[in-house]
């Protein structure tokens, strides 16, 4: 039996290959290594790592969301507030709906496990579309709008998530007690983020190796994460609102310029690791799945789940048409068709409770819908750039 050490030996040696692969035959990285992952399970290379909720939220999610948020220039982000948090809030909120009403009323779906599906496979995943526009090179307002979004709407899925589980397992059922879960839980992250991430900027102040600086934003992605989560907010919120602090936060006795170097050196290099674990193990727990007898259910999701993104973005950015905000309708089509679901559907999924009806088929669905955002989105979305004008044409 291979130990785990020798395997992730293996998972970072196979990401280097495909790494060097995927830049030859001008394939996204990202689809690169789900079929590598896949290839694994094919050649009886059975991994002991599985993707699951602690996995994704302990280890590998802290690191992509930090890291993105380090490049967004607060100003920007503020300015384009409006229009994230409307497609990240209300637009998770449609998106949702459609998709559970649709499973509902075509598959006669239970209303309980049509809502779990909906919010849980409603918003678009940071760590697929994060991997995805950087390696297209997408740079601008553009970028800035589809991470935003992506990170944002991450953090409204989960919390989502976490309030209709509470209300179907009797625990919620009153609108105020809703509502105190979710003040809490945004509210909790937002503070806790920049809390740890103020103190870590203060510390790293106090000295000028680099090595030390990296080590205390390393502190502030997981421990801001693992604390907000500790506390029942939300850790993507918290290590979200770490990274933008850490990013922007630049007094007189803050990170030097060298540190500064060196620290997104290091992050970009902790981000490549994560995003090459994630699509591999992906790619491994997709071939094992068995569709016998869901293809029908598996079409239908597909369908809705399309239809859901496009009913969160077009009306919801056409309130802005007429003003400053207005986002351009080839962004729009790029924010629709971009709008990637990938490890964090996966990671709640396999966290349903086993008594959940319909829950082999919720997991399933769920691994069929992210291979079809893996492979058919994910191939198509940079030619759609090009075609676009978003980026130029590779040598």
């Amino acid at each position: 039996m291979i130990s785990r050490l020798s395997q992730l030996g293996l998972l970072l040696f196979v990401s280097a290959l495909v790494a060097i692969l995927s830049r030859r035959l001008r394939m996204p990285y990202t689809v690169g290594l789900v079929l590598a992952g896949m290839g694994l399970y094919f050649f009886q290379v059975r991994l002991q790592l599985h993707l699951s909720k602690d996995l994704i939220f302990s280890f590998l999610l802290p690191p992509l969301v930090f890291e993105a948020a380090l490049y967004i220039k607060w100003q920007d982000f503020r300015r384009d507030l409006p229009v994230v948090a409307l497609l990240a809030t209300v637009g998770v909120v449609l998106a949702a709906a459609v998709t559970a009403g649709g499973m509902h009323y075509a598959l006669d779906w239970g209303w309980g496990s049509a809502t779990v599906f909906g919010v849980l496979i409603a918003a678009t995943d940071p760590v697929s579309v994060i991997a995805t526009f950087k390696e297209a090179g997408v740079i601008g307002r553009l970028r800035l709008l589809i991470e935003s979004e992506s990170l944002l709407n991450d953090g409204t899925a989960a919390v989502g998530f976490a309030v209709v589980l509470n209300v179907l397992t009797g625990e919620n059922h009153d609108v105020a007690s809703i509502a105190g879960v979710l003040l809490v839980t945004i509210a909790g992250g937002i503070i806790i983020g920049a809390l740890v991430g103020f103190g870590s900027m203060l510390l790293a102040g106090r000295t000028d190796d680099y090595l030390v600086e990296i080590t205390l934003t390393t502190l502030a992605a997981y421990g801001s994460f693992s604390v907000a989560e500790h506390y029942h907010s939300s850790g993507v919120l918290a290590a979200l609102t770490a990274g933008l602090v850490v990013g922007n936060y630049r007094p007189s006795g803050s990170i030097s310029d060298a540190g500064r170097r060196a620290l997104e050196t290091f992050w970009e290099y902790a981000a490549f690791l994560a995003n090459s674990l994630v699509f591999i193990l992906i790619g491994a727990q997709e071939a094992e799945q068995h569709f016998n007898g869901l293809w029908l259910a598996v079409l239908v999701a597909i369908v809705l789940v399309t239809l859901g993104r496009a009913v969160a973005i077009y009306p919801l950015c056409a309130v802005f048409a007429r003003g400053p905000l207005k986002v351009e309708m080839r962004h729009q089509h790029i924010l629709f068709w971009g709008g990637l679901r990938g490890a964090l559907a996966l990671a709640l999924a396999l966290a349903l409770p086993d008594d959940l009806p319909l829950h082999d088929a919720i997991v399933t669905i769920t691994f069929a819908v992210v291979a079809f955002s893996v492979f058919a989105q994910g191939l198509t979305i940079t030619p759609l750039l090009r075609r676009l004008g978003q980026i130029k044409c590779r040598p």
